[in-house]
């Protein structure tokens, strides 16, 4: 084989190398980071006074430890507990605050164990729950925080409403019916329709489980029938 076709070969495997790479090398800079995390970029970006390579450096090592975690899906039975004691955290906010806040960031740790992500350090949950929920992994930041205050007895009543209310959005995000869920789901309706007792579609059981975990919350919010003001 001559000189020539070797060089050209050589050239053709690194221009192809580069093709492979390219994607890659996009998706780690900054706008795919930024993608990837939403507002947890800036809030990373805000914990490094405004250094945006230290930042994204930091979120790069986070997407390479958690970026293939897969997570568990929930059993109907599960999701259905899970949304019951949620419903009980918030009516428990009523006669005691500084303990719903408590409860909720217990129950929110228990959910987030469950569907996969890591057991133990809160600081590896929030890093895992960033890559794959950064619009609301703050909330359990805030819960964290501020059940940490209440036990100390240093929250006040509206901060820890706010808590609840910033916790809840990643609960649903993680209570909520997700692709991984599907087949078992399409399983549970087949088996439910030959037996004559179908359930509700996935949109159907998304709309209820908004409706329980705002409605009596929302209510008792406006009306203003809460201790405290909350």
């Amino acid at each position: 084989m001559s000189t020539g076709v070797i060089i050209i070969l050589a050239v053709a495997a690194l221009v192809i190398v580069a093709l492979v790479l390219a994607p890659r090398v996009m998706q780690s800079g900054g706008g795919g980071l930024k993608r990837r995390f939403g507002p947890e970029y800036e809030r990373t970006v805000a914990r490094h006074d405004g250094d945006r390579k230290a930042a994204e450096r930091e979120l790069s090592e986070r997407l390479r430890r958690h970026g293939d975690l897969r997570t568990r899906p929930l059993s109907a039975e599960a999701r259905e507990q899970y949304v019951a004691r949620w419903a009980g955290v918030q009516e428990q906010f009523v006669d005691s605050p500084a303990q719903a806040v408590d409860a909720a960031e217990r129950l929110l740790g228990e959910l987030i164990r469950e569907r996969g992500f890591p057991a133990d350090e809160f600081d590896e949950q929030v890093a895992a729950l960033s890559v794959h929920h950064g619009e609301h992994v703050d909330g359990y930041r805030h819960v964290h925080a501020v059940a940490a205050r209440a036990r100390e007895g240093r929250a006040e009543t509206e901060e820890l409403r706010e808590a609840v209310v910033h916790a809840r959005a990643l609960f649903e995000e993680l209570v909520s019916t997700h692709p991984q869920d599907n087949a078992r789901h399409r399983a549970h309706d087949r088996g439910a329709e030959r037996r004559g007792t179908r359930t509700p579609s996935a949109g159907t059981g998304k709309q209820r489980l908004a409706d329980r975990l705002h409605g009596p919350w929302a209510a008792r919010h406006h009306t203003g029938t809460t201790k405290g003001g909350a």
